[in-house]
């Protein structure tokens, strides 16, 4: 179930978010082609960091499930006799073989045909060996008990309530619905869901604006998850969990402006920027870009971006998943300049809860647990691969 609010009076297109505070707006579909699976796996090569396990997925379920498993136990017990299934079936093949070409190698070289096999079963029970411990380094580790799913503090007995904006844009979302698990967050929220006990029925969303999301006052729901970076500012107003993505910001420009070739900090400060108002991406123009020029602040990331189109200021700060996003699908003819570098204990998404939230110790184990396991990196490779291509001001 997905509750909507009473209607918003809205014009023109539709406000999106920008980094921490963001309003980046999307006027087009979402263009990536999301219809192709992804690589298949080697089982010889299995990688925790590449698929998870957990539910026997494919790269090709990571982006289209969202790394999302409906019945957990049920699927650790098909996803097991699965992969048991194939390396039995390879150990069978190679036995086969060996057998077969025993008398073979009986008659060329009898001394060394007991050595061959050896290595070949060798090879094989290590081969299932590697598969069973990688499977098991997969799964979440168990919540301490005060973290169980029937003693957990919840706006509704037995339900899990999430709160996110509405409408909701890609890479953190899909086709507008928090529901089916895909985007980034998406995909987190139903990973922390499942880590705490809840299966995919027993989750409901909620809409909350974003600015409303971080005010004072009394929450009707367990937590939201809107690209919420983490400050000093919102902690006097409510609670955060541990962060669950680093955010990097990165600098939008037109692909003929002069800004769209510098490669330095240094060098960023003679041109013109905007942002939206209240954004930790105006702050970040303010302490790490400090413009030598008066920088313009709008009321949304939208008026900024058509700013952009425009050529009144030259360039735009947005978190880099959603530079890429307006430079991929928004705006024609415009590029990522650049990202800069991430400072120690520089800006994080957390979940957000009612200040004094209970609940709050529990997520934070549940998402060490996903860190642990390479659930939550192989959800952000999943999608947010491209974050890692823009180059880095020096």
């Amino acid at each position: 179930p997905f509750e909507r609010p009473a209607a918003r009076e809205r014009s023109g297109c539709i406000g999106g978010r920008g980094s921490g505070n963001r309003r980046t707006d999307r006027c087009h579909k979402d263009t990536s082609d999301r219809s192709g699976c992804f690589r298949g796996i080697d089982l010889d090569t299995l990688d925790p960091a590449d698929v998870d396990l957990g539910a026997g997925r494919s790269h090709c379920a990571l982006a289209d499930a969202g790394l999302v498993r409906r019945d957990p136990a049920t699927e650790r017990r098909s996803s097991s006799r699965t992969l048991e299934s194939v390396h039995s079936d390879r150990t069978r093949t190679v036995r086969t073989i060996a057998f077969l070409a025993v008398p073979l190698l009986t008659l060329a070289l009898a001394a060394c045909s007991k050595d061959k096999s050896a290595d070949t079963t060798t090879a094989a029970g290590t081969t299932a060996a590697v598969a069973a411990t990688t499977i098991a380094a997969a799964q979440p580790a168990a919540l301490s008990a005060g973290c169980a799913t029937d003693k957990l503090a919840l706006v509704a007995n037995g339900k899990l309530t999430i709160a996110t904006d509405k409408p909701v844009y890609p890479p953190w979302f899909i086709d507008d619905d928090p529901t089916n698990g895909k985007g980034f967050e998406g995909a987190v929220a139903y990973a922390v869901a499942e880590t705490l006990g809840f299966t995919r029925d027993q989750v409901t969303w909620k809409v909350v604006p974003f600015n409303s999301s971080y005010s004072p006052g009394k929450k009707d729901f367990d937590f939201d998850i809107n690209e919420v970076s983490i400050t000093d500012e919102r902690k006097a107003a409510v609670d955060f969990s541990d962060g669950y993505y680093s955010v990097n910001q990165a600098v939008v420009a037109l692909n003929d402006s002069p800004i769209a070739a510098v490669t330095s900090i240094a060098d960023l400060a003679k041109y013109k920027f905007g942002a939206q108002v209240g954004t930790t991406s105006l702050e970040f123009i303010k302490g790490m870009v400090k413009p030598t020029q008066e920088t313009f602040v709008y009321d949304d990331t939208n008026a900024a971006k058509s700013a952009l189109v425009g050529k009144q200021i030259d360039a735009i700060v947005v978190d880099l998943p959603t530079a890429f996003f307006i430079t991929g699908s928004e705006i024609e003819g415009s590029k990522v300049v650049g990202q800069f570098p991430s400072a120690p204990g520089g800006e994080e998404f957390g979940l957000l809860f009612g200040k004094g939230s209970k609940l709050v110790s529990c997520v934070n184990e549940a998402i060490a647990a996903l860190k642990a396991s390479g659930r939550l990196a192989a959800i952000q490779e999943a999608e947010l691969a491209t974050a890692t291509k823009a180059p880095m001001f020096k």
